[in-house]
C-alpha cells in the first residue's frame, strides 16, 4: 500500500499519529514494523528495570564478585537475559562479554576491567553490514568517583538497558538481511570507555556499521522545568562528520553536506518512522551532537566516522540525575524507579525496534554517491551498483530531494534499478538531494548525500 504520510491517521493501527513534514514522499506501509511496535511490552520493560535497580549500584568501580550488588552482578545477568532470549530463538544470538582493563584515567585512576555485554543477530543476506542498539550499564552519584553509595540509575540509564533487552526480545523473532546488535555498554559515566572499546574493535574486525542508536535515559517525562510530557522525544545527531579530510572540507565548502552527514540522515530515517509507525510521537531532530557541552556513548562511534545517534526523553529532570539520594528543602533527589515511566520507555523502545528492523530488512544505502548539474537545468546523480551478496535483494533506488532550508526530504521519485539519473528541469543550486536502496519488499535504507559528507562508507 503507497501512502503519503500527510495523510497517515489514527486509522493506521492504533491510537493518534503525528502529521509528518514530508509533504510529497510516498512510502511502502509495512504491517511487520505495526507489529513491532505492538508486541514492545511496558510491563517486561518495567520488570527489567526494576532488577537493574536491585543491583543498588552498578557503578564502574563497584563490587564485582557479588551475585546480588555491583556492576558485576548486573552485567552477569545481563548476559544471562541475551542468551535466554537466544535460547527462545533457537540461538539466533551471538552473546559475548567484551572488555578492557582501563587505568590511570582522572576517573579510573586504578586498573579496572570495563566489561560490556553484547548480542549479535547475523544478518542472512549481508552478515557484515550492521546497525546496533545500545544503552549504559553504569550509574553514579553526585561524586562520580562514590562507587559505594546507593546509585540506582533506574532511568539513566536502567531505561536504556531494558528497552535494548526488550528489542532484542521482539526482533529475534524475524529475520533479517543485514545484522543487528544489542549492546549494554560500561563505563559510560567514567569517560565512554565501553563505547571506545567497541567502536575500536568494530573497526579492527571490519564492522560496516550504518547505525548506532545509543538510549540514553527514556523514561522521564517529568522535566526540572515543570512540563510533563508523554509525546515527544529528541534525536541528537551530529553534523560535519568528525573523519573529515582537509580535502573533504575544501570540497564540501563549495558543495554543501554541513546538515546532512550519515548520522543527520539516521536521525531523519528515524523521525519517519515515529510518524509512520509509533502512535502519539513526535520526535525532534536535534542539530548537535549531543545535549549542549555534554556527552553520550554514540560519540566514540562518531569519533571513527560511524554514524550514531543519540535517542532519549524531551524535558530532563536534573534533580533526579547524578544526586546522591537525599531530601532537602522538600525535593527528592536521586535517580530511582518512581521517576520512570515506563510506557514511554516502551514507546522509545518500539521507536528503536521499528527503525532497526526497517534498516537491517533494507539494503545497504548506496555507496558512491555522486552529483552533477552545474550550470545546467537538470541534475544527475549516479552510485555505484549494489554488490554481489546483495543483487537479488536490491529492488532498486529513490531519490530524494529538498529546498536548502528545509530540515526533511520534501519530495522523492523511485528510479528502478539503475546506477544514474537525471531530474530533468531540477536545478543543483536550488535542492539538497540524496539517494537511498529499495528491497524487494520496498523497505529502505536512510538516504546518502552525494560525496564524502554523506557518505555511510562501502
Amino acid at each position: 500500500m503507497k501512502l503519503k504520510p500527510w495523510a497517515l491517521l489514527s486509522s493506521v493501527a492504533a491510537g493518534v499519529f503525528a502529521i509528518s513534514a514530508y509533504a510529497d514522499v510516498e512510502y511502502t506501509d509495512q504491517p511487520q514494523l505495526h507489529a513491532i511496535q505492538q508486541a514492545v511490552s511496558a510491563d517486561r520493560i518495567q520488570t527489567d528495570i526494576e532488577k537493574l535497580v536491585s543491583f543498588g549500584t552498578r557503578h564502574t568501580l563497584s563490587e564485582t564478585e557479588s551475585d546480588t550488588r555491583g556492576i558485576g552482578a548486573a552485567r552477569r545477568w545481563i548476559k544471562a537475559e541475551f542468551d535466554k532470549i537466544s535460547a527462545e530463538c533457537g540461538g539466533c544470538l551471538e552473546v559475548y562479554y567484551q572488555s578492557r582493563v582501563i587505568s590511570g584515567e582522572p576517573r579510573i585512576p586504578d586498573p579496572v576491567e570495563v566489561v560490556s555485554v553484547i548480542a549479535v543477530q547475523k544478518g542472512t543476506v549481508d552478515p557484515s553490514r550492521y546497525v546496533i542498539m545500545s544503552g549504559d550499564i553504569d550509574s553514579r552519584v553526585s561524586d562520580v568517583m562514590d562507587y559505594t553509595s546507593d546509585a540506582p540509575g533506574a532511568n539513566d540509564n536502567a531505561s536504556g538497558v531494558a528497552g535494548t533487552l526488550e528489542a532484542a526480545r521482539v526482533l529475534s523473532k524475524y529475520k533479517f538481511a543485514g545484522s543487528i546488535v544489542y549492546a549494554a555498554l560500561a563505563g559510560e559515566e567514567q569517560g565512554l570507555f565501553g563505547g571506545k572499546i567497541m567502536a575500536e574493535q568494530a573497526q579492527k574486525d571490519g564492522w560496516r556499521i550504518k547505525a548506532v542508536l545509543n538510549n540514553d535515559m527514556i523514561g522521564n517525562i517529568e522535566g526540572i522545568n515543570g512540563v510533563i510530557n508523554n509525546t515527544t522525544a529528541r534525536i541528537f545527531a551530529e553534523g560535519t562528520r568528525q573523519d573529515e579530510t582537509p580535502e573533504d572540507i575544501r570540497r564540501r565548502r563549495f558543495t554543501g553536506g554541513e546538515v546532512d552527514s550519515p548520522s543527520r540522515n539516521v536521525a531523519r530515517y528515524i523521525d519517519w518512522m515515529a510518524d509512520r509507525y509509533i502512535p502519539n510521537l513526535d520526535t525532534m531532530v536535534i542539530y548537535r551532537l549531543d545535549r549542549f557541552a555534554r556527552g553520550g556513548h554514540h560519540r566514540p562511534f562518531n569519533d571513527l566516522g560511524f554514524p550514531g545517534v543519540r535517542i532519549m526523553e524531551t524535558n530532563e529532570n536534573y534533580n533526579r540525575q547524578h544526586q546522591d539520594l537525599r531530601v532537602e528543602n522538600g525535593i527528592a533527589y536521586g535517580d530511582t524507579i518512581d521517576g520512570v515511566d515506563f510506557d514511554y520507555a516502551a514507546k522509545l523502545t518500539a521507536l528503536n525496534a521499528v527503525s532497526l528492523a526497517s534498516m537491517a530488512w533494507a539494503p545497504s544505502p548506496p555507496a558512491e554517491v555522486k552529483i552533477a548539474g552545474a550550470v545546467s537545468p537538470s541534475t544527475t546523480l549516479s552510485w555505484a551498483a549494489p554488490s554481489e551478496a546483495e543483487k537479488e535483494h536490491v529492488k532498486g533506488y529513490r531519490i530524494y530531494w529538498r529546498h536548502t532550508d528545509a530540515p526533511n526530504w520534501e519530495f522523492s521519485r523511485y528510479v528502478g534499478n539503475v546506477t544514474e539519473y537525471t531530474l530533468e528541469n531540477i536545478v543543483i543550486d536550488n535542492y539538497f538531494f540524496g539517494v537511498a536502496s529499495v528491497s524487494d519488499k520496498d523497505f529502505e535504507s536512510p538516504v546518502v548525500y552525494p560525496g564524502a559528507a554523506g557518505a555511510f562508507g562501502e
